[in-house]
């Protein structure tokens, strides 16, 4: 039985996020605006359930708005002001973070015109998709930093700029555990916000003693087989080497969890993502740094 970074990673971890309580949702079952990737009714029906005094006309309204925000050339600024409000509409409810609805997607197309690209794991937040994960299979060098530096190149291209805009972190992983001794780091799990240039991979740690599994949830029935089949991976469901990597321990399921599990994904996205101003004298250029957004005039760091 072939195994690949698939059976190895993306689909336990797809499974991780439905035990953190993300629902999957099968491309073929589903529409979302090629335009935006943001999963419009999805977007409606989560809009209005957080805003029940919203028309539907509203809504619409509101999700044009939201489309012209994404064509700026800022890094997603006036979008993610528009995400983190917390009073009047919202995009988002960090008061009532449970009312909003968690999905995950896989392989859903980064597309304009002739340009794509399709991370291996989309998380929607109320039909918007603000966090990707780019898997590889273990001890694959060459793989990790190729998809670096094939990010870097996307991230330049104006067709992507509401792609970029609406992502607000991504994370990338081989599913090992850090090398310390390395010049290049390219062995672990990373995270990154966006850059119009040079995405910052940054390493994380979690604390001593974080127990993974406290707030992990039983599959429920048929969630795996639906992922399987919808993937065309049924033949490895008994294998053992793909039992072991559902393993809540590995090293991309712990990152996952550190960084999108609903207490932690309400944090970063309220509190540890930051745009920073900065003045040159030189043309302004796009970075991303995880730990606030910053750039020459903007840059989107993580702090």
């Amino acid at each position: 039985m072939a195994f690949n970074e698939d059976s190895r990673v993306k689909l336990p971890s797809i499974l991780h996020l439905i035990q953190l309580g993300y629902e999957y949702i099968s491309l073929k079952d589903t529409e979302w605006d090629v335009g935006t990737n943001i999963f419009t009714d999805l977007f409606r029906r989560s809009i209005g359930k957080i805003n029940p005094k919203l028309t539907k006309d509203e809504i619409d309204r509101l999700y044009q708005e939201v489309s012209i925000k994404l064509e700026n050339e800022d890094l997603g600024k006036a979008f993610y002001e528009m995400l983190t409000v917390k009073s009047g509409v919202k995009l988002i409810d960090f008061e009532n973070f449970e009312q909003n609805d968690f999905h995950v997607v896989t392989e859903l197309p980064y597309k304009n015109g002739e340009d794509e690209f399709r991370p291996d794991i989309i998380c929607l937040i109320n039909g918007m998709p603000l966090v990707f994960i780019e898997v590889k299979k273990p001890n694959n060098k060459d793989g990790v930093i190729a998809e670096r530096e094939r990010i870097a190149r996307r991230f330049q291209n104006k067709k992507f700029r509401k792609f970029v805009n609406i992502t607000q972190f991504m994370i990338f992983s081989n599913n090992m555990e850090y090398d310390e001794n390395e010049i290049q780091p390219w062995q672990g799990a990373f995270y990154a916000s966006p850059s119009y240039h040079n995405p910052i991979f940054n390493y994380f740690r979690e604390e001593i003693g974080f127990n993974y599994t406290r707030i992990l949830n039983p599959l429920k029935n048929g969630s795996e087989d639906f992922l399987l089949k919808d993937t065309n991976y049924q033949v490895v469901k008994n294998s053992p080497e793909f039992q072991t990597n559902k393993d809540p321990n590995t090293p991309t399921n712990r990152v996952i969890t550190s960084l999108v599990s609903k207490d932690r994904l309400k944090f970063m996205l309220f509190f540890a993502l930051a745009y920073v101003k900065e003045t040159t004298e030189y043309p302004k250029t796009y970075h991303a740094l995880p730990s606030v957004f910053c750039d020459k005039s903007y840059r989107k760091k993580t702090r």
